[in-house]
């Protein structure tokens, strides 16, 4: 049962990054933003991660490589779902983002040669659908949009590189990639300032003022040095379509119903339906990627052929999970 619990507040720590980045507001440029996100994040994941991984210090030659790589390629994908989300309502960016199990499939498929099958192309119209349907390019949101999708396929590098790596188990690492990519921003700091960090925002219906800081260190610590925490832990527990649906379906959901409820951003029609489209078969590439026969897998085998022969694994997107 407490892998369930775990599984809960990874859900709830990923949906929140899109309301601190938004509590933050002006007050801290962006870039400096990213920087403070891996920071704590960092620090947050060097407090705990010890008490869970008895090699928490031993990092082998053979892995530095991957550590200087994986790290770059966080600090890329953190940076860009942080700016997307100052351009855009959080729903758009988490849908858009959620083009990932995609580009995932395209690299993998790249790396193995492994044939593609008509299924494939199926899921890929009901996605394009959906995209469309969702117009990112339309609106003032448009450039929000585009990097949310950028993003994404940064991210589907990231989770086939470390796949490739053979680095997906290894706890003690993540530690090592927060460290890295705080390096990498580090001159953000210095280029474009700390920030007010100190400037206090009033909450009328609340009474109270609290500093920026706060939603600086909420952001780094919940948002992102929890959910990498608890993560690890719930993959060692979770069946990984039980993961892979939360993570593709309900995270993006939670994460928009946060931003309806605190900043009163309600997505437009065209969005909630290609979205949804988008999601959904985002779910099933990943499900079916997994070796996993889901209810729309076998629905579609039922009315479109017979099943393809499938290489039974680990799920690319689930065992290489990263935080937005």
């Amino acid at each position: 049962m407490k892998e369930y619990v775990w599984l809960t507040m990874v859900t709830l720590a990923e949906a929140t990054i899109g309301v601190f980045v938004k509590l933050v507001g002006d007050n801290v440029p962006v870039f400096t933003l990213n920087f403070y996100r891996v920071l704590f994040a960092f620090i947050f994941l060097l407090a705990v991660v010890p008490f869970v991984s008895r090699d928490f210090w031993r990092i082998s030659k053979k892995n530095v490589k991957a550590v200087l790589i994986i790290g770059f390629f966080i600090a890329m994908q953190i940076s860009l779902f942080n700016i997307a989300m100052t351009m855009a309502p959080i729903a758009n960016v988490v849908i858009f983002w959620s083009i990932a199990p995609f580009f995932v499939f395209i690299f993998t498929k790249l790396f193995t040669k492994e044939k593609v099958y008509k299924e494939h192309v199926f899921i890929f119209i009901i996605a394009f659908i959906g995209i469309l349907m969702a117009k990112p390019l339309s609106g003032a949101e448009i450039w929000g949009n585009l990097i949310a999708l950028v993003d994404g396929a940064v991210y589907a590098a990231l989770v086939t590189y470390m796949r490739y790596e053979g680095t997906t188990e290894k706890t003690n690492l993540v530690c090592w990639y927060m460290l890295m990519a705080t390096i990498y921003l580090s001159p953000a700091i210095f280029i474009f300032g700390p920030g007010d960090i100190t400037h206090m925002i009033s909450y009328p219906a609340l009474g109270i003022n609290i500093p920026v800081i706060v939603w600086v260190i909420c952001l780094g610590v919940i948002s992102t040095g929890v959910a990498y925490f608890f993560i690890n832990l719930v993959l060692k527990k979770i069946n990984a379509s039980v993961y892979s649906l939360v993570d593709i379906i309900v995270s993006p959901i939670v994460a928009a119903f946060f931003g309806f409820i605190i900043f009163s951003e309600v997505p437009s029609f065209n969005m909630i339906y290609g979205g949804a489209l988008l999601l959904l078969s985002g779910f099933w590439l990943s499900n079916h990627m997994s070796g996993h026969h889901s209810w729309i897998y076998r629905l579609y085998h039922r009315y479109f052929g017979k099943s393809p022969s499938l290489v039974v694994g680990k799920n690319p997107i689930v065992e290489n999970k990263q935080i937005k």
